[in-house]
């Protein structure tokens, strides 16, 4: 794998970049190989490269192109970072379409501060070299993708798989509850940073994310379908609608390819993989590796059932039953046959292979016969550029389907049929042919001449006219009061309160029926943020519309987790809502070791669901290392260890000759670690034993020697001046009286 500056995966980059061509048909964009194999980063003579724009962000060198935009890796010159600036290719600003969907991207992304969300910094316009430079700045990681993992370590683990996907079903999430789709979630767009920046895993490329209301709920607008086949909701190859439910299926498929190492759903083109996304469940993941439990198949066919009502409503929903399938993992179940039976989809598929008719409440299946025919259609012509790959970004248009009228299906294997024509018309007239040209694949037939005679006109033919008069005015006035005249449409009461908008239905001859209430970051508690059937749509007369009303701004409360666990406080986080952050480890005497010392913001703090709250979790005790001081000075010692919040204490005082008084003799423990609050004892030196010295005047020299030696003195002896040989002492130094140490030496002076 080719690595740019700083480590990034110029794979990733290439994966993660949208490259698409202008289509002249629709102006709609579409892959194309030819961007793909031009995408080789770092091109010579790169304009871009060393411009300064927006006098702030100088580009360096480039690390992926596509047909709308390209990367590069940039500094920051005003943080002194490196980030990764996509800037779109000059000209397309001009258009607003792209213009529009590349500003869109920047804000879709920008609304999502999530820990596991690639983030987007900026997004600018810049003018200095005298053209319109649009360009959004990106965090820059270097890493690798989840696809680089597949490759290397799948088939793996169910506990490893979920680790793996329980990041990315957390960015989801906070994406659903902003209000965001993300609609191309796959491998290639889950990024994994490198041990040396913490190894966080990050989900990127929001660029084809929509936000989510009643008015657009479809993938693209203009009849295009745009996403990863391999990854496609069935819904949104029948109708195109996509919501929450669409990127739950995606990673219920991501989740299925990290167990066995192999997608679900197979073909030699796309779309024979969207064929088979809509007319045949996900596998269960045991067929590959019957060592995977039985809760953990379950959790695959909820997320991935083709009956949308089945799944999880968003991905809050999915990741809480992850989060059920990694407590039982992490209690090493093999089997858990409760919890299976709670996560299996309630009902049968919507639709089963093939041949099963839909149920009422989901879209109408795809027409097989249609798919048959579009893929023997040459793939410029269906709006489908295929490079051979299911994996890449397909756009799929959808064409208007045509006339019903006069159009038959006929088997392939049906015997030719004789069809009466009337008098004067050629097989070619009625094959919809030009006269005298042949039916493809079919010998030109000869009409044998028709012996007429005259015969008396008939009144059949006015009677069947009539009757087919009465008979067409019959189901246009049936089509016009059953399509038409019984419905009613519904007044617009969005902002009204419920009393309000209950009565302005019932002067529509409507009825109000109070629906689930949602939050809304713009509409007070209280009022109607939408209604079933929408403004303008239609209700049979007397029938009943739904309020949504608003519960106003959706806030949580930080939980009070002091003294919990890190995996129960992170429980609780996602109980309300809240996203865990980060967590940091500090000493506490109080606190024991491993449970929440606080966390920050503080508990009772209000935030937006999704916020991300960071512990400060416990490490215990803070060990203190003690040195011996034996020798040194006994206050000093008392000050440092009363300061580090030890207990002093003096075990005993000792006369000591080699000691100075004040110092210490020993301590207890004399080294190692200690906590605070723990003890240290010491014997403290008094100095050396002071003795009195005894009058030793005029008594004889031998005397004085034995009494001063018994004191433990020395004793030296001098001629004292006049010295007369008498043998007796004249005097001492020290002289009578004084204390000094015991052992030392008493000087006599002799007479």
């Amino acid at each position: 794998m080719s690595v740019g500056a700083g480590g990034t995966s110029v794979e990733w980059w290439r994966r993660i970049l949208p490259r698409h061509h202008s289509d002249p048909a629709g102006g709609r964009a579409v892959e194309s190989p030819e961007h793909a194999r031009a995408a080789a980063p770092g091109a010579a003579g790169d304009p871009m490269i060393g411009r300064l724009l927006d006098r702030r962000y100088r580009i360096g060198a480039r690390v992926a192109r596509g047909g709308m935009a390209s990367v590069y890796e940039a500094t920051d010159t005003r943080l002194d970072r490196t980030v990764a600036v996509k800037v779109m290719h000059p000209g397309l600003g001009d258009d607003n379409e792209f213009a529009e969907r590349f500003v869109r991207e920047a804000r879709a992304a920008a609304r999502l501060n999530h820990p596991h969300v690639v983030g987007v910094y900026d997004q600018g316009d810049d003018t200095s070299d005298g053209q319109d430079t649009v360009f959004l700045v990106m965090e820059y990681v270097p890493g690798h993708t989840l696809r680089d993992v597949i490759r290397k370590e799948a088939p793996m683990p169910p506990s490893r798989a979920l680790a793996l996907l329980e990041p990315v079903v957390s960015a989801l999430a906070a994406a659903h509850r902003a209000g965001l789709i993300h609609r191309d979630v796959k491998p290639e767009n889950v990024l994994i940073a490198d041990e040396a920046h913490g190894g966080r895993i990050k989900v990127a490329d929001f660029g084809l994310a929509k936000a989510v209301s009643a008015d657009t709920q479809h993938t693209a607008t203009g009849g295009v379908l745009i996403g990863t086949v391999s990854y496609l909701a069935p819904e949104l190859v029948i109708d195109g609608r996509a919501d929450a439910r669409a990127d739950v299926y995606a990673a219920g498929v991501v989740l299925y390819e990290l167990l066995t190492g192999s997608k679900p759903h197979e073909g030699e083109s796309p779309i024979q993989v969207a064929y088979r996304h809509v007319h045949h469940d996900v596998p269960m993941p045991s067929a590959v590796r019957p060592d995977i439990p039985d809760y953990v198949d379950a959790l695959v066919a909820r997320a991935t059932s083709r009956d949308r009502g089945q799944r999880p409503a968003d991905a809050t929903v999915l990741l809480h039953h992850l989060h059920r399938v990694e407590q039982a993992l992490r209690e090493g179940l093999d089997s858990d046959p409760e919890l299976a039976a709670d996560l299996l989809p309630r009902r049968a598929p919507a639709y089963d292979d093939d041949t099963a008719q839909p149920s009422d409440t989901t879209p109408e299946p795809f027409d097989a016969s249609a798919l048959a025919l579009l893929t023997e259609v040459d793939p410029r012509d269906s709006g489908l550029v295929d490079d051979g790959s299911p994996d890449r970004t397909t756009a799929l248009e959808r064409h208007p389907a045509p006339p019903t009228v006069a159009t038959a299906v006929v088997p392939r294997t049906a015997a030719p049929a004789t069809a009466a024509m009337p008098v004067g018309t050629s097989p070619a007239t009625s094959t919809g042919l030009a006269p005298g040209r042949p039916a493809s694949g079919r010998a030109p037939t000869k009409v044998a001449p028709v012996a007429t005679t005259a015969r008396r006109r008939s009144l059949r033919g006015p009677v069947a006219l009539l009757l087919a008069l009465l008979l067409v005015g019959g189901i246009a006035l049936g089509a016009w009061w059953f399509g038409w005249e019984r419905y009613t449409t519904t007044p617009g009461v969005l902002g009204m309160d419920e009393a309000a908008a209950a009565s302005e239905l019932e002067d529509a001859g409507l009825e109000a029926e109070a629906g689930e209430p949602a939050y809304s970051e713009n509409v007070e508690a209280g009022l109607v943020i939408a209604t079933d059937p929408g403004p303008g749509g239609k209700v049979l007369d007397g029938g009943t519309v739904t309020l949504t009303l608003s519960l106003g701004l959706e806030r949580y409360d930080v939980p009070a987790l002091e003294g919990q666990t890190e995996d129960q406080a992170q429980d609780a986080l996602a109980a309300t809502n809240l996203a865990f952050g980060a967590s940091t480890g500090r000493w506490s005497e109080t606190v024991p070791e491993g449970q929440v010392i606080r966390t920050s913001p503080k508990a009772g703090t209000t935030l937006k669901p999704g916020a991300s709250v960071d512990l400060v979790l416990s490490r215990g005790r803070k060990p203190l290392t003690i040195k011996d001081w034996t020798g040194k000075s006994f206050d000093d010692a008392q000050s440092a260890l009363e300061g580090r919040r030890l207990e002093v204490s003096v075990a005993g005082e000792e006369y000591s000759d080699t000691v100075a008084e004040g110092d210490v003799i020993s301590q207890d423990p004399t080294t190692g670690t200690l906590f605070r609050g723990d003890t240290v004892s010491f014997v403290v030196s008094l100095g050396p034993e002071l003795v009195e010295v005894p009058r030793v005047r005029a008594m004889g020299v031998d005397a004085a020697t034995e009494l001063l030696e018994g004191l433990g003195f020395t004793v030296e002896t001098e001629e004292a001046d006049g010295y007369l040989g008498l043998g007796f002492v004249f005097s001492s130094d020290p002289g009578q009286g004084e204390e000094v140490p015991k052992g030392s030496t008493i000087t006599l002076f002799l007479i």
